[in-house]
């Protein structure tokens, strides 16, 4: 069975949504750590999004292509296949993407079957839900050093999910990635 990497920015004190580049927003984009999010996604097999997420790359990341520094990301992002969870929504969709069909723990636990490496961008509600239901086999956390004082945090409400941690790297930018588990008293469903 393949694994599902729950994969998001943030800032240290948890703010995820936004994430605009330096000078005027709190995303660090270096080139140290960018190359090792990209040799993620070339080993991943494909993405799961959520409605909110999906729209969003959709409109920008085809229009990256041509782009000098973000070119061989966007290819990747842009051939992948994608598994979109909507509950508005109808298919077919754009972008290489699927609509998850029926209920999410099966149609989520079909695709882990599928593939080997599952990576659901974001942590909205969709991440939220696959958390909740025990789904979620690694989160990878890119911390970027900045206190941002607006917006939600990240996985408000969501747990008590008692983590582990299996990585880190720090990167010259002050970036650091962290990657958890659930702790192996979590990994058979959801913590109540």
């Amino acid at each position: 069975m393949g694994r599902l990497v729950v994969n998001n920015a943030m800032t240290v004190n948890g703010a995820f949504e936004a994430p605009v580049p330096e000078p005027d927003g709190w995303l660090v984009l270096d080139a140290d750590s960018n190359q090792v999010s990209l040799e993620q996604f070339l080993v991943a097999d494909a993405m799961v999004l959520g409605r909110r997420t999906y729209e969003g790359l959709a409109a920008v990341w085809p229009q990256l292509a041509d782009d000098p520094a973000l070119g061989l990301f966007a290819d990747r992002l842009n051939s992948m296949p994608k598994y979109v969870a909507s509950r508005t929504l109808r298919g077919p969709l754009a972008w290489n993407a699927t609509l998850l069909e029926g209920d999410l723990a099966e149609s989520v636990t079909a695709i882990k079957e599928m593939h080997g490496l599952l990576v659901v961008s974001g942590a909205g509600e969709l991440a939220h839900a696959l958390t909740t239901l025990g789904l979620v086999d690694e989160f990878w956390f890119w911390v970027s050093p900045s206190l941002w004082p607006a917006g939600p945090r990240i996985f408000d409400g969501v747990g008590p999910v008692r983590l582990e941690l299996i990585g880190s790297t720090m990167f010259p930018s002050g970036v650091l990635r962290l990657a958890y588990r659930p702790a192996p008293d979590q990994r058979d469903g959801a913590s109540s």
